[in-house]
């Protein structure tokens, strides 16, 4: 498959820009949870909230869309996947754990400009997750629902199974952090960040790429790195 950038116009541009700008005050915030938009409510934008910098090394930068991130119990936690499957699954946090691991070093690039260099990841590839739901011939796309609400993005089921794409349960040697999506969030290193979905608790296989939430306000649906995002 040829990764081809996506191009997009004029009104998305706009959006970037728009979150570019906002995010950037978003860095300076010593108040986690505080809606940064509240000031530009005619732009018809979402809210963004972000961590301090100081609070996040290596170089992330983190954003969120709701007021405050998820919390994880490994005890109740489950992954749900549904839709066009012979058999839908409720995966606790250590049945996810004795799937076939993977590990990788990649690069991860968010669209407002930054990137992460060799970010170690460990996690499950998709065919190996998927395989016990035993996925429908007419099964195309992927949909990942987050427990942040409401933000929900998909990959076509030919996405999922590039090299480099998992669903990770670790960075760089240890579980993921609550700010890094725990437990679980995509990988897709080909794509901007907002395609990697971080606190994912249930993933529905389907015949159509809804709109996700970044879509939804102006994003290109197939985020390649080199895009206009």
């Amino acid at each position: 498959m040829t990764l081809e950038p996506q191009h997009i116009d004029e009104p998305r541009a706009y959006g970037r820009r728009t979150f570019l700008a906002v995010t950037g005050v978003g860095l300076s915030s010593l108040v986690w949870g505080q809606p940064l938009w509240r000031s530009l409510a005619g732009l018809r934008q979402p809210i963004v909230n972000a961590l301090p910098p100081a609070l996040v090394p290596n170089g992330w930068r983190i954003y969120t869309v709701a007021s405050s991130m998820p919390h994880f119990d490994p005890l109740t936690w489950r992954l749900r996947i549904d839709g066009l499957v012979g058999r839908p699954l409720a995966l606790s946090y250590a049945d996810l754990l004795r799937l076939p691991r993977a590990e990788q070093v990649t690069t991860f690039h968010c669209v407002t400009g930054w990137s992460v260099k060799n970010v170690h990841w460990a996690g499950v590839r998709f065919r190996d997750l998927l395989a016990g739901a035993s996925p429908a011939g007419d099964a195309s796309v992927l949909t990942f629902t987050s427990a942040e609400r409401p933000y929900v993005d998909t990959l076509t089921l030919q996405q999922a199974q590039l090299p480099e794409v998992m669903l990770a349960y670790e960075m760089d040697g240890k579980p993921l952090r609550r700010e890094h999506g725990a437990p679980v969030r995509v990988v897709i290193p080909e794509m901007y960040g907002y395609k990697n979905v971080k606190w994912v608790e249930q993933i529905t296989l389907g015949r159509v790429a809804e709109l996700g939430y970044w879509e939804q306000r102006g994003y290109s649906t197939d985020a390649w790195v080199g895009s206009n995002g």
